[in-house]
């Protein structure tokens, strides 16, 4: 599970304020719920786009912080979905999350790789 941050001064509420109707918009019905680490995340259990096996995402809410929006896409192996003749779909896969990430946290995937990476060395042992 992957966890990301909005733009400094924005809110996931603000950008997204129907999370659930986003999600469906962009990889298929959610059917159902579940629970990580204390926060009620949604399930498409069966995405329109056949790469996806199963996604889970929503709203990580931590008190007295900014919400983080908390995403974890199950891929299909590649050689499964290319055999299957869907390797068009694994271009609509990339482009589904890349946009779906943009609009609900204003950073597009340079910005993204380079706010992890920060917090990688953030979190880096001094020598």
């Amino acid at each position: 599970m992957k966890e990301y941050k909005m733009r400094r001064g924005e809110h996931l509420d603000d950008r997204m304020p129907d999370l659930k109707g986003s999600i469906e918009d962009y990889f298929g019905e959610v059917s159902d719920t579940e629970e990580w680490q204390d926060h009620e995340l949604y399930v498409v259990e069966d995405p329109d786009n056949p790469v996806f096996e199963r996604i889970v995402a929503g709203a990580a809410e931590y008190g007295g912080k900014k919400d983080k929006l908390a995403v974890h896409f199950e891929e299909r192996p590649a050689e499964d979905v290319i055999a299957e003749g869907n390797a068009d779909a694994a271009a609509d896969a990339v482009d589904a999350k890349n946009e779906f990430l943009l609009e609900a946290t204003g950073r597009d995937a340079k910005s993204r790789r380079d706010s992890l990476k920060r917090e990688v060395e953030d979190d880096a042992p001094d020598y």
